[in-house]
């Protein structure tokens, strides 16, 4: 069959291209490694990605819900001094009224002035 020399040649041929493959291999990357690593890749962009949309959107909550509440506490201090500025004209209209009744004056309303007040 085959000589000693030829079983060596083959041998060293056999190993030469392992060699060469291996070489070849580890400068381009092994291909299943690079596979790999490219799922894990994109399972962890895919992650990454969605973190990053759920801190958005709590941050866009959070925002909304301060924002919410700035505008009620603006509300209710307007609706107070809406009523402190009520009151405070209720209260300027009968010291006035006070004061014409301590005169003996009046200060009343006739038709007359209605009508003159709607066409002007």
């Amino acid at each position: 069959m085959f000589s000693l020399l030829d079983t060596l040649k083959m041998g060293a041929g056999i190993a030469a291209g392992l060699v060469l493959y291996h070489l070849y291999a580890v400068s381009i990357g092994y291909p299943s490694a690079a596979r790999q690593a490219r799922a894990g890749y994109v399972m962890l962009a895919e992650k990454t990605a969605a973190e990053a949309r759920a801190a958005e959107m709590e941050r866009q909550r959070n925002a909304g819900s301060l924002a919410t509440e700035e505008h009620r506490k603006r509300l209710l201090a307007a609706e107070v001094a809406e009523q402190a500025a009520r009151d405070t004209l209720k209260n300027e209209i009968r010291s006035y009224e006070l004061e014409l009744s301590r005169e003996n004056r009046a200060c009343a309303v006739t038709a007359a002035d209605r009508q003159w007040l709607l066409r002007h």
